[in-house]
């Protein structure tokens, strides 16, 4: 039995990871230099089985250049770039990798909350000023000690577990929300559970969202759940930008309510004119952005060795679904 793996993006320096995985059943098509899935060939589109998505949009218009199609792989975690649903009425299966960079994107998440609570990008600016800051330490609601604060946490997934015990060695009391866990998951795991997002959130003072983009939590947390954050809350996002109103964040850094935000996501990546007024007045200096906000551009994810995950457990993962034993990773189309 063979089958033909079409690649929409070429990354990786050679082929022989993928060699080695798929074997001489597969063959492996990586394309030139891409900007869009239109700028596949006709011919490969045409007799591809297996579709690798690594950054491009899948649509229902797309699919139908595919008609061979059996199977497409997510090479990450989130799939909201993917129509399920037209791939579903397809027959083809919609595949992850929800294995890969769990560790990395728990450390950021943390970094990120430890830089802004410990107070090291407010010193790092004043240290830099002409001239310096006092050399002494700065007085700031963002400075607090970790055990007298609420680790509040958004979804309870792979990532968010690691980011719950990794608080918990901080000192931190943790709390998540996740409605669509089973009861007794926070007594393995040592944590407390809110029942609801709004008991969560009035009881968080850093919050870390870690929840998938669907049609559940698209939105979710707006100028109306940030507010119930208490005075001088820090919130942190290494999960997808449009879970957050970016422009709530903006209101609510700028007024003081919020004392620090960290962003890996962003609504729209990479940013385009215009862009939120919290990227602009960040990538201004604007005096209420600095030393309380963090952008980094998605890469919380990213080591060489979760690079090297992502090629080698998506071809995995693709090789299964096309030859057996049988498929992993099989995202069904109903899971919002």
């Amino acid at each position: 039995m063979t089958a033909t793996v079409l690649y929409s993006e070429n990354v990786y320096p050679d082929d022989s990871v993928e060699r080695r995985i798929y074997g001489p059943d597969v063959r492996v098509i990586f394309p030139k230099a891409t900007a869009s899935l239109y700028d596949l060939a006709d011919a490969d589109c045409a007799t591809a089985e297996g579709l690798m998505i690594l950054r491009y949009k899948v649509t229902a218009d797309d699919l139908t250049r595919f008609p061979r199609l059996r199977a497409i792989c997510r090479m990450g975690v989130g799939y909201d770039n993917l129509d399920r649903t037209a791939a579903a009425e397809r027959g083809i299966m919609i595949l992850n990798v929800p294995d890969y960079g769990t560790t990395e994107v728990a450390d950021h998440a943390m970094a990120l909350a430890l830089a802004l609570r410990r107070g090291l990008l407010l010193h790092h600016e004043g240290q830099r000023t002409e001239p310096p800051a006092d050399w002494r330490p700065i007085i700031d609601p963002l400075v607090r000690r970790s055990s007298v604060q609420t680790f509040g946490i958004v979804g309870l997934g792979r990532i968010a577990t690691a980011v719950a015990l990794r608080a918990k060695a901080f000192g931190f009391r943790v709390v998540f929300h996740d409605p669509h866990l089973p009861n007794g998951v926070e007594l393995g795991l040592g944590v407390e559970r809110a029942a609801t997002l709004e008991n969560l959130l009035r009881q968080t003072d850093t919050l870390s969202v870690h929840t998938p983009l669907t049609r559940e939590t698209r939105g979710l947390l707006g100028l109306k759940e940030l507010s119930l954050l208490p005075r001088g809350a820090v919130v942190v996002n290494t999960a997808r930008g449009a879970i957050i109103d970016v422009d709530a964040l903006a209101t609510l850094l700028k007024s003081g309510h919020l004392a620090g935000v960290g962003l890996d996501v962003l609504p729209v990546e990479p940013p385009v004119e215009p862009v939120p007024e919290l990227l602009r007045a960040y990538r201004a200096k604007e005096d209420w952005t600095l030393g309380r906000l963090i952008v980094t551009p998605h890469s919380a994810f990213f080591s060489p060795q979760a690079w090297e995950d992502i090629r080698t457990k998506s071809a995995e993962t693709m090789r299964a679904a096309l030859l057996g034993p049988r498929p992993q990773n099989v995202i069904p189309p109903d899971s919002d």
